[in-house]
Order: structure tokens, then sequence, then C-alpha cells
């Protein structure tokens, strides 16, 4: 008896194997987060808005007849993305963190200033989404969650908390994740269509497939995130168990 109460024994083999697994992970977050940072940011400071709509890059065909605070707005909102998007997996850098701990900090401040300034301007343009009511809500919801989940990360280390703090910055990386997902899904959900034999209109695919991926780059991060939060033993979100009340017999 005494034997099942000692704590569970973890193989060397399979310490290293969930170390590589974590490695391979961060290393796969990091190329992407700058693939996809060089390939959606750097465009929009190449050529004006009205010739980027031209040649159909991204959602400059939406902005290039807006007015000039909204422009400001979408280029703030991908400045403060993508730098949020390049610095965030150096905040998951043990390495980094442990022996270079000054510049885990100061990356880290810059990593929030950026999801500021990039959460405010990305409420101001979640409206004019082309997407619709589904973008406003979807991209507005991941703004406002963003934001959020930043201030606790930023409350928790004020107060030395760094459980809660790793949490929060779990979740709050996990939104600014969804640059590369969102890139991920779409063209996914676009040839999904095809599946079902039906002739393929791209337009209508396309159209389709953006009205989806205002949660979907998202939502299934959060998930994820979660995971990953109680799978370190971290401070976790838990749905509240309601005790049963007894009624009196007689």
């Amino acid at each position: 008896m005494t034997r099942l109460l000692e704590p569970a024994r973890v193989s060397p083999t399979r310490l290293r194997t969930g170390a590589i697994g974590s490695r391979i992970a961060w290393t796969w977050v990091l190329l992407s987060a700058l693939g996809i940072a060089a390939f959606a940011a750097i465009p929009y400071f190449t050529a004006s808005l009205p010739e980027l709509a031209e040649q159909g890059v991204g959602v400059s065909g939406n902005y290039a007849d807006r007015g000039p605070g909204l422009q400001a707005a979408l280029y703030v909102h991908i400045v403060g993305g993508a730098v949020a998007l390049v610095l965030g997996p150096l905040q998951f850098w043990r390495a980094l963190r442990s022996k270079v701990p000054r510049v885990h900090r100061w990356t880290g401040r810059v990593y929030l200033v950026a999801v500021t300034v990039g959460g405010v301007a990305g409420l101001v343009i979640a409206p004019f989404s082309q997407a619709g009511w589904v973008g406003f809500f979807g991209f507005g919801s991941l703004a406002a969650l963003w934001l959020v989940t930043g201030a606790h990360a930023y409350r928790a280390i004020r107060r030395r908390d760094v459980p809660s703090h790793q949490g929060w910055m779990i979740r709050n990386y996990a939104l600014t994740y969804a640059a590369v997902t969102l890139r991920i899904w779409l063209p996914l959900m676009i040839l999904a269509p095809l599946l079902t034999g039906a002739p393929f209109d791209f337009d209508a695919a396309f159209a389709n497939a953006y009205a989806a991926v205002p949660f979907l780059a998202w939502l299934p991060n959060l998930i994820v995130a979660e995971w990953l939060i109680r799978r370190r033993g971290l401070p976790s979100y838990r749905l509240p168990v309601r005790a049963s009340v007894s009624r009196p017999s007689g």
C-alpha cells in the first residue's frame, strides 16, 4: 500500500522526449512568427495602400479609401502585432530568463507595449472589418482579450506572482499567434468546398472562409493555451462546481 502513495517516477527517456518536443514546438512557433511577420507586415511599408490594393495585398483594399485616422490605426496595429509576434517566443526561452534576466524583462516590456498599442488600434479598426459584423465581434473580441490578458500578465509580475504571470503570458501570446493561425485556417477554409465535389468559386469560398476566421483564428489557440497552462501546473481557469443541496425529508 505504501508504494501506491509514492509519487510517480518519470523516466529520463520520457523527460528527454518531452524536452525535445518542447524545443521543436518552440522552434516552430518562432520560425512561423518570423515568417508571417515578414510576409504579412513588411509589404505594407513598401508601397501606398492604393498601390497595395491593386496588387491584392492583405486587407489593403478595405482601407485604401478610408480616412487617414483609420489608415494610421491600421499601420499601428500592423507594427504592434508584428513586434509582439516576433518578441513573444523570446519570453518563453528558458535560457534567456535564467541567464540574462535583464534582457528578458526589457523584451517583455517592449512586448507588452506592442500588445497595448496593437490592441487599441485593433479595437479602432474592428468595426470596419471586411468580414462585416462577424469581423467586428470576432476581431474586436480578440483585441479586447489581447489587452485584458496583457494587463493581467503585467499586474501579476508587478506583484511578483510568477506562476500567474506565466499563465497570462501564455494566454496572451496564444492571442498574438492568431496572426499565424489566421493564415493557416484561411486557405484551409477556402479549399474546403473542394471536398464536396461542387463547382469551385474562389470569390464565394474566400468570402465564406473570411467570415469564419475572425473567431477561428484565436478560439482554438486559447483552448490549447489553457491545456498547456494546466499541464505545467500554472494557475488555470476551472468551471465552478455547484454543491448539491439536499432537502430535508418529511
